[in-house]
């Protein structure tokens, strides 16, 4: 408990997390205000379409995850943490659960706000969450988030340079990913398995819930089903952060 408090201290005295907190609040919820206030008749306004914006807040997340580790490497404060708690693997464990629970409350309350908004601004929509496929695409936000803010700082502590580490995150998750679905005869084959686009498979399904919007994200082509696609990211995540422990153990601050 100590390590959590802590790592809490560490996060919330710093101004990033908080800008990008604020960041990836405005943006899911703006993009919904903006889906909601363009439909021509609130029949295009669902469930899915009140989450149009997720993909983006997400990214801003990972930045803030990144920033967490990456800055302390940046400024040394990491080995005054290592000489005060030798134990690495529980120091980085502490941070990560500190930046995946705020993760978790910036995703619900963006996705939760997003739906509010869009009911507010287009009153007559089904907008009601009467089906496990609606919760999912809202309350799932959350979870998403989390997951992702795993990855973050595990690739923050992997490469343990913020610019890098960033780039890294940004440039795989919206741009290389999606690319690899150019690849002659296998790209659609790889790009079926690639954590991105099993994730959305979690969050969309079928596309259920866009009802008849058709805005949103494109559908995942994973032929995983929900439950397995939650679990096929969260295992990734899992990996990735049990990678970046072995390594922070071996190597010096």
């Amino acid at each position: 408990m100590t390590l959590l408090a802590v790592e809490r201290i560490k996060l919330f005295t710093t101004r990033s997390p908080w800008w990008c907190a604020v960041a990836a609040l405005a943006i899911v919820i703006g993009f919904a205000a903006l889906m909601a206030g363009t439909a021509q008749t609130d029949a295009q306004v669902s469930v899915g379409s009140s989450q149009f914006g997720y993909d983006f807040g997400l990214t801003v997340i990972m930045v803030l995850a990144a920033l967490s580790i990456t800055t302390e490497y940046r400024f040394g404060t990491i080995k005054t943490t290592f000489l005060a708690a030798p134990n690495r693997t529980k120091v980085l464990l502490a941070k990560t659960a500190v930046v995946a629970l705020l993760a978790l409350l910036v995703g619900e309350v963006a996705a939760f706000g997003a739906l509010g908004v869009s009911a507010l601004m287009a009153p007559s929509a089904d907008l009601a969450l009467d089906s496990g496929a609606d919760w999912a695409q809202v309350a799932g936000v959350g979870v998403v988030y989390a997951l992702a803010a795993v990855i973050a700082v595990a690739v923050g502590g992997l490469v343990r340079h913020s610019a890098g580490a960033i780039s890294l995150l940004l440039i795989y998750a919206m741009v290389a990913e999606p690319l690899v679905q150019i690849i002659p005869r296998v790209g659609d084959d790889i790009y079926q398995w690639l954590p991105f686009n099993v994730v959305e498979k979690f969050l969309s399904g079928d596309g259920a819930t866009r009802g008849a919007a058709s805005a949103g994200p494109p559908l995942s082509t994973s032929t995983l089903s929900q439950g397995w696609a939650l679990a096929y990211f969260a295992g990734l995540a899992a990996v990735l952060l049990a990678t970046a422990i072995m390594v922070a153990r071996r190597r010096d601050a």
